[in-house]
């Protein structure tokens, strides 16, 4: 699965929370400063291309909609960052934002906390 640019993912991010839309409606949702209508319309376009959208003929225009759940994109995304920037260890990510302290104490124990409770509903 591609990366999505940060032009792509913005419009993913509409895609995701609105489920379908035209060109227009993805248009108007965007945060200022909005893209050219056709910068847009391409940069959808090419979403579909790669697998990200899908289309149908709604009248005279095209409507789209995820072709992928945004679960399904993070879980890809972050898979290959953890790959990639941290030799596969999800300890050395967290480690990592300890080291920055960007992660504290009580961050660290709500998580040991979420961990507890996903093992214990398995």
């Amino acid at each position: 699965m591609d990366k999505l640019s940060q032009p792509e993912e913005q419009a993913m991010q509409v895609f995701w929370e609105v489920g379908e839309a035209n060109v227009k409606a993805v248009l108007e949702r965007l945060v200022a400063p909005q893209p050219p209508y056709t910068t847009l319309a391409s940069t959808v376009k090419n979403l579909e291309k790669k697998g990200f959208l899908n289309s149908r003929l709604l009248g005279n225009m095209y409507v789209y909609q995820p072709a992928i759940s945004e679960e399904s994109y993070k879980r890809n995304f972050m898979g290959e960052f953890i790959r990639n920037y941290f030799d596969n260890s999800y300890k050395e990510v967290v480690n990592f934002f300890v080291n920055e302290q960007q992660l504290s104490k009580e961050e660290l124990q709500e998580i040991i906390r979420l961990i507890e409770k996903s093992n214990k509903a398995r």
